[in-house]
């Protein structure tokens, strides 16, 4: 199978899955994430960032609900690793940052902090809370973490309950210009 395939595959059978606590699921959020991420005019390795943020917790053995229950399950990282092995680093990079990008933003942008959702506050506060000033410092002068700020604040702002967006074939064409190999 190859991999755009298996990836949507998974989109397909397990993101009808609830996002969180939130009101829509799995794929919706992504792709509410990919679609601000087009409005928005980012290049294609960002799009698909978008799309593919939340990947790991489609693929990781928490079972659902795992923030609910207390388990951060590293998410950016799991997705990061298992898609390196297909997108270099304009895609994977921030998708494993997304998370730091959230704690970064959230000492850094007190508008920011308020726009979290009561499921998203959960889970920073599992993923380490806020950032110190030392923490954002450094955060913020790594290789892609502007992209993963831009991310993030896409992220946050994909829970509309009902928003029609294109569907999943619809960012193919995105992943295809962005794979390795």
């Amino acid at each position: 199978m190859s991999p755009l395939n298996e990836i949507f595959a998974v989109y397909i059978n397990r993101g009808g899955s609830a996002y969180g606590g939130e009101r829509i699921n799995q794929l919706e959020h992504a792709l509410q994430t990919a679609l601000l991420a087009e409005q928005a005019g980012a290049d294609a390795p960002l799009i698909a960032a978008s799309l593919l943020h939340d990947y790991g917790h489609l693929i990781h053995d928490f079972g659902a609900g795992a923030a609910g229950r207390g388990i951060d399950d590293r998410h950016e990282v799991l997705r990061a690793a298992k898609l390196s092995a297909f997108f270099g680093d304009a895609v994977t990079m921030p998708v494993r940052l997304h998370v730091e990008a959230k704690r970064f933003l959230c000492a850094s942008d007190a508008a920011y902090a308020k726009t979290l959702s009561p499921a998203s506050i959960r889970s920073l506060e599992l993923q380490g809370g806020p950032f110190n000033s030392a923490e954002c410092a450094g955060f913020i002068k790594r290789s892609f973490a502007a992209d993963s700020v831009k991310l993030r604040r896409w992220d946050e702002a994909a829970k509309r309950y009902g928003l029609q967006t294109p569907a999943l074939q619809h960012f193919r064409s995105y992943l295809e210009a962005c794979l390795i190999g």
